[in-house]
């Protein structure tokens, strides 16, 4: 439970751990908070309020607190607001490992930071929501989660505080249920059952819902994305939403890549390179929890969210290297490489969502390319777009969430490297180097002059090492970049 307290209320409130943040060089509470203790924290040798340190005190006197945390966020003219993030995301992990129900947050009241009020409280809620989910569907976590986190105010702040917290609550809701949906297993989320699951969350928020199955892909002539499947015993299933506020006159397309597992097909992964695959959907899981908060957010831009979910697998029917396929655009595709797998999914999908609703712009979220991840690393998303209007907005949205995005080239020469001999166009080049940059030139071959950005999330969408906001497996990358940049856009002209 969320809930926002005044600096008043606290000082009359019986709590089990209060959490006070300190920069290492300026005071950000008032003199008035808490003196005594603020001066016995000052006084320690083993506490400077560097960023990353702590201290707690049990029982301090004066205090209606069974324990305090004095956080530190360092310098205060290099506060921002990833600082205030991880250090909450910290502390909520200190209170989960001590079995603590309850932690009260205060948050910076005095003007003396450079950053604005809202995106203080936003930072510090988003680091203790987050810091503090678990997964655990299949083994219980040695220490519980908290139950009640709160935040103190000022008193004048308090409806405007409460009001913006609901809002990140949202946010960081959509952004643990896609990490939830990475996270499961590919046994429990293959196409047909991941599909249902997610037009069934879809539908409580009432957002408008299709599912094209085997037949209807089959029918329609989506080759690229059957291409994909026709290795597994488990169908393709393309499912469509849409959220639409009315009195809106653009629309906005997302679409994201959803291979519930991904072994590489004929071209097998090798050991190493395997084992995580269920993570290669979770740009349809970033999609496809954005349309959900949109909905919750009554987000006043009309959006298509696209979800072509398949499960790429070896065996007697898979597409084999060299074949050449038709895909739902008419273009024909050789195919040389079957764990070139996502591009033929998004291929069909684009060209889909383009035709049927002829979007102002389109957004694509893949786990796309380790190429991607060779160039920036496992923290940093790859943005390609020819419209760098669209994508400096995204990458200010990154700025503000830390979800981090970095703008890659697309050089018209390098599609040379995607010609065939035999087809229109190879889904793969015979070249090691500029992978991402070559699969998202294939992407831009599908997009028929809309406007469109694609985001390669090969990195950042899942970790295997704990943060400080976030455990091991996928961590919702592209929900609140995606939040953020979509209540700008509305207000673009597209």
């Amino acid at each position: 439970m969320l809930t926002i307290v005044s600096s008043s209320e606290i000082e009359k409130k019986q709590v089990e751990m209060l959490v006070i943040p300190v920069c290492e060089d300026a005071d950000i509470l008032p003199p008035a908070f808490m003196p005594e203790l603020m001066h016995q924290a000052r006084g320690l040798k083993e506490f400077n309020g560097a960023d990353n340190e702590d201290i707690v005190f049990y029982a301090p006197s004066g205090v209606l607190a069974a324990q305090v945390m004095i956080i530190g966020l360092g310098k205060k003219d290099k506060l921002d607001g990833e600082i205030l993030r991880k250090a909450c995301g910290r502390a909520v992990k200190k209170c989960i490992q001590k079995e603590i129900s309850e932690a009260v947050f205060v948050v910076p009241f005095i003007d003396v930071l450079s950053i604005e009020p809202d995106a203080i409280l936003e930072a510090m809620v988003e680091g203790a929501l987050l810091g503090n989910y678990q997964f655990d569907r299949f083994k219980k976590p040695k220490h519980p989660s908290l139950l009640k986190i709160a935040f103190v105010v000022s008193e004048k702040s308090v409806q405007h505080a409460r009001l913006l917290s609901k809002k990140i609550k949202i946010i960081c809701d959509g952004t643990l249920l896609a990490r939830e949906w990475v996270i499961t297993p590919s046994n429990l989320k293959r196409p047909e059952q991941f599909a249902w699951s997610l037009v069934k969350m879809a539908e409580k928020e009432k957002l408008k819902t299709e599912v094209l199955d085997h037949t209807a892909l089959k029918k329609k002539k989506f080759g690229a994305l059957l291409a994909v499947a026709a290795g597994s015993d488990a169908n393709a299933t393309m499912v469509i939403l849409e959220h639409d506020p009315g009195n809106t006159t653009q629309t906005l397309a997302l679409v994201g890549k959803g291979v519930t597992f991904d072994s590489g097909g004929i071209n097998l992964k090798p050991q190493g390179s395997i084992e995580d695959m269920k993570m290669d959907m979770a740009g349809a899981a970033a999609v496809a929890a954005t349309m959900i908060t949109a909905a919750r957010l009554k987000l006043p831009v009309r959006l298509i969210g696209v979800l072509p979910l398949v499960e790429n697998m070896p065996s007697g029917s898979a597409t084999r290297p060299g074949d050449i396929v038709k895909s739902f655009s008419g273009k024909t595709i050789e195919i040389n490489n079957t764990d070139a797998e996502g591009r033929l999914i998004l291929a069909d999908a684009l060209s889909y969502v383009i035709q049927t609703y002829k979007p102002d712009a389109v957004v694509d979220l893949a786990t796309l390319t380790g190429a991607c991840v060779v160039a920036l690393g496992e923290k940093i998303a790859g943005v390609f777009s020819p419209d760098d209007r669209m994508s400096e907005t995204l990458i200010a949205s990154s700025r503000k969430t830390f979800e981090r995005c970095w703008k890659m080239p697309l050089p018209e020469d390098y599609k040379d490297l995607l010609k065939s001999e035999f087809a229109d166009i190879c889904n793969i080049t015979g070249s090691k180097w500029g992978g991402a940059i070559t699969a998202a030139l294939f992407l831009s071959e599908f997009t028929e002059n809309t406007r469109w950005m694609h985001i390669d999330i090969a990195g950042p969408a899942y970790v295997k090492k704990e943060t400080a906001y976030c455990g091991v497996g996928g961590t919702g990358f592209g929900v609140r970049l995606l939040c953020d940049w979509l209540e700008k856009a509305a207000g673009l002209s597209f």
